[in-house]
């Protein structure tokens, strides 16, 4: 059957395939519209397990809370290049994930990517939108918070982001300030307790060798490592910071300004530059 371009521009509205790629899936299917959809997924599933072994470093980071910010959700959609992470339909489709993540929050990445999508999942979308796109995309992260209040931040540039969860609701600039107090220190935790005892260890090593670089004896050594260790505590784990804004003030006595039992209960951050 002949082709229209009326049929030809509601099959890229549809899809968001080229002009070319609809009406040569049109021509393959014979005019059937089911056909032609499934035909660009198809090629779109060729296409990227032929770019398979390219990079996708590039993209966006995004997050968002809930009305009653009480649940926040973070994705990292990449692309190959920047040209394509700032363009509005990549970004458009970025937050149009992130909005299922927050809504069904999901238990982690694999649960995301097997969500339901329009009349596919979130993951085979990705992977359609490679063959639409014409690069290699990649849903990369997710990651979620469920507290009191939290808040979210947005770098300009969408290449980084955070979420903060508070125990209590606080004032906006409160819980503001600690989100990017998050993007700016990158904290390994919320305080020394929540520090792994693997990367304690690896510190406490890292303390030993440099004091053993230095000519120190070797019956000082640990006791060295335990006063380097609790200087990473204090520049590393979030609530001994010092806070941005007010170097004199940590992280815990500027929450303690607001309520003294104003605290963080954890944190998500993501940079694509890191």
């Amino acid at each position: 059957m002949a082709i229209t371009a009326a049929d030809v521009s509601k099959l890229r509205k549809m899809t968001g395939a080229g002009m070319m790629d609809c009406k040569n899936a049109l021509e393959e299917s014979n005019g059937d519209f089911e056909k032609a959809v499934e035909v660009i997924r198809k090629r779109g599933q060729l296409v990227a397990s032929k770019r398979a072994d390219r990079m996708a470093t590039e993209g966006v980071v995004l997050a968002r809370v809930s009305g009653d910010a009480k649940k926040g959700a973070l994705i990292v959609l990449n692309s190959e290049t920047d040209f394509v992470a700032k363009n509005e339909g990549f970004i458009k489709f970025a937050r149009e994930i992130l909005d299922k993540a927050l809504e069904k929050m999901p238990a982690d990445l694999d649960a995301l990517k097997a969500l339901p999508f329009g009349k596919s999942t979130i993951g085979d979308t990705v992977t359609e939108q490679v063959g639409i796109i014409g690069e290699k995309l990649d849903l990369s992260f997710y990651g979620k918070v469920q507290a009191e209040q939290v808040v979210a931040y947005i770098h300009p540039g969408n290449k980084l982001a955070t979420l903060a969860g508070l125990n209590k609701t606080a004032e906006v600039q409160a819980g503001k300030d600690i989100a990017m107090q998050i993007a700016a220190m990158n904290p390994v935790a919320v305080d020394k307790q929540d520090v792994t005892a693997e990367v304690i260890e690896k510190e406490k090593e890292i303390g030993r060798e440099q004091a053993r670089n230095e000519g120190k004896p070797e019956n000082m050594l640990d006791k060295i490592a335990e006063g380097k260790l609790n200087k990473f505590f204090k520049e590393s784990t979030l609530l001994n910071q010092e806070f941005t804004k007010d170097n004199t003030k940590t992280v815990r006595q500027y929450l303690q300004g607001f309520d003294k039992d104003l605290t963080v209960t954890t944190f998500v951050r993501y940079s694509l530059n890191q």
